[in-house]
C-alpha cells in the first residue's frame, strides 16, 4: 500500500467514525447533554484500526469521545448496510458508556441506530450517582430513556438476580 493510498483510506475512516459518532454516540445517555453534543467535535483513538466496505474497526485500548460521553472498549466496530449507512455499533472487552450523569459497564455492548437501543450484556454495573445497580442484561433506550436490567441467564455466572443500593435525597 502506497503512503498516499494510506492516506486517503486514513481519512475515510476519521470521516466515517465522524458520521457514526454524530449518529450514535451523542444519543446515548443524558438525554438534555445529547441534544447539544451533535455539534461537538469527535475524538477517538486506537492502537490499531481498519475500514472495509461494511465496517470500521477500532482496536486495543478504543476510544470515541464527543462533548461529555465517552464510549471505551477493547475493540469498537461499526457496521454499515449495502448503502454505506450505519446501522450498529458493537463494542467488546470492558465497554464503558459514561455520560454526565451516568456510567454503564459491561463485556459487551450493542447499539441499534434505527430504534435506539443499546444493550450492555455480561456483569453490567449502571451507576447514576451513589446509586447502583447490578445485573446480567441492560437494554436503554436513547430515544425514550427507559431502561430495563435483568438478571444473568441461570449458569452464567454471579446468579440470576439484579441488585441495587439506592440513595434517598439527602442521605449517605
Amino acid at each position: 500500500m502506497t503512503a498516499m493510498t494510506s492516506k486517503t483510506q486514513y481519512a475515510r475512516t476519521v470521516a466515517a467514525l465522524a458520521a457514526l459518532t454524530l449518529l450514535a454516540l451523542p444519543a446515548v445517555g443524558d438525554a438534555q447533554s445529547a441534544r447539544g453534543a451533535s455539534s461537538q467535535p469527535i475524538a477517538f483513538g486506537a492502537d490499531d484500526g481498519e475500514q472495509t466496505t461494511d465496517r470500521i474497526s477500532l482496536r486495543g485500548r478504543a476510544e470515541i469521545t464527543q462533548g461529555q460521553n465517552r464510549l471505551r472498549a477493547e475493540a469498537i466496530t461499526a457496521f454499515r448496510d449495502a448503502q454505506g449507512e450505519f446501522t450498529r455499533v458493537e463494542a467488546t472487552g470492558t465497554v464503558y458508556f459514561v455520560t454526565p450523569t451516568q456510567t454503564m459497564r459491561g463485556d459487551r455492548a450493542v447499539y441499534t441506530l434505527s430504534n435506539g437501543e443499546l444493550v450492555v450484556t455480561g456483569n453490567v454495573i449502571l451507576n447514576q450517582g451513589k446509586n447502583v445497580l447490578t445485573g446480567g442484561r441492560l437494554t436503554y433506550n436513547v430515544n425514550t430513556d427507559a431502561a430495563t436490567m435483568s438478571g444473568a441467564p441461570r449458569g452464567q455466572g454471579a446468579g440470576s438476580r439484579i441488585q441495587g443500593v439506592f440513595y434517598p435525597n439527602g442521605t449517605n
